[in-house]
């Protein structure tokens, strides 16, 4: 068995291991150290939809940590990049980074860049596009959103799965099952139809301190934002986040006025970047910061 990769910080060696269920306190203490909203419960669900690896010091503590998401046999997600502080500045998260981009080789790749993180990944070869602009806050106002006449927005069925994920593999160029099965098994979803097929969709589930609403499929800003204002509002109080690549405009003009206002932005990034040229259906709200 291949011995799990090392690297030498000063005078400790770090290693890198695969990720297990068993060691999600250790990446709950790691992501709650730089801020990160996510419970143990969020780390366990990342860990069903992807392989990841993390590195411990010298006497087994979690110091960073990166993850990577099959979407198919030719596209991958990576998420969960983590490197604490101190070790920051010592290269480890590029040397972290090269272990997972050797494991995802032959695949397109997606991925959110934190401000920190934006010189590394464009060193690795990754290119820049639209911002994502994330939004958060306790909902303080629901005003409905109104569905264009000819469209009607209801909750989803169990019987829409097979034209979300049609539409879900339409809006994302691939096929994501895994990503799937975990929103309709855990999430609260809610549809848009035109003459009677469904033509956007929306999905809320439970995350960090309160709710997150995305992924968000529709062809306008209008049908987007009527797809998420049931969500919002069942929410209503609680704290709600949602990340989206909308420039101004309508959609962002809503949830701040839900009371969930720009936290902070990031930067799209790809490899294999014809893949992700926008079409119609358009993705008008995203997975988490974890998936894209």
């Amino acid at each position: 068995m291949q011995a799990n990769p090392t690297k030498t910080v000063e005078t400790f060696a770090l290693v890198a291991q695969p990720m297990t269920r068993a060691d999600i306190p250790r990446l709950h203490e790691l992501s709650v150290g730089v801020g990160w909203m996510h419970r143990p419960e969020d780390w366990e669900a990342v860990l069903g939809l992807g392989k990841g690896l993390f590195v411990v010091d010298e006497i087994g503590r979690a110091v960073a940590s990166a993850m990577w998401f099959p979407m198919g046999d030719e596209l991958a997600s990576i998420g969960m990049v983590i490197t604490a502080p101190r070790l920051q500045e010592y290269g480890t998260g590029r040397w972290l980074m090269e272990q997972i981009l050797g494991q995802t080789t032959g695949r397109d790749l997606m991925l959110s860049a934190t401000h920190a993180a934006y010189k590394l990944y464009c060193s690795l070869g990754l290119q820049p596009g639209p911002t994502i602009f994330q939004h958060n806050g306790f909902v303080t106002d629901a005003p409905p959103g109104t569905a264009p006449p000819e469209a009607e927005v209801r909750p989803l069925h169990p019987e829409d799965e097979a034209a979300i994920r049609a539409l879900d593999a339409r809006a994302f160029t691939a096929q994501r099952q895994a990503v799937l099965d975990h929103l309709l098994s855990v999430g609260q979803g809610t549809v848009l139809l035109r003459q009677g097929h469904i033509a956007g969709f929306a999905f809320c589930r439970r995350f960090g301190r309160g709710h997150v609403i995305g992924p968000v499929v529709a062809d306008t800003e209008a049908e987007a934002i009527a797809l998420i204002s049931p969500r919002i509002r069942a929410h209503a109080g609680g704290f709600v986040r949602m990340d989206t690549r909308q420039a101004e405009g309508p959609l962002r003009d809503h949830l701040t006025a839900c009371g969930m206002k720009l936290h902070e932005t990031a930067t799209s990034m790809s490899r294999g970047a014809e893949r992700f040229q926008q079409q119609t259906p358009r993705i008008f709200g995203l997975f988490s910061q974890a998936l894209g």
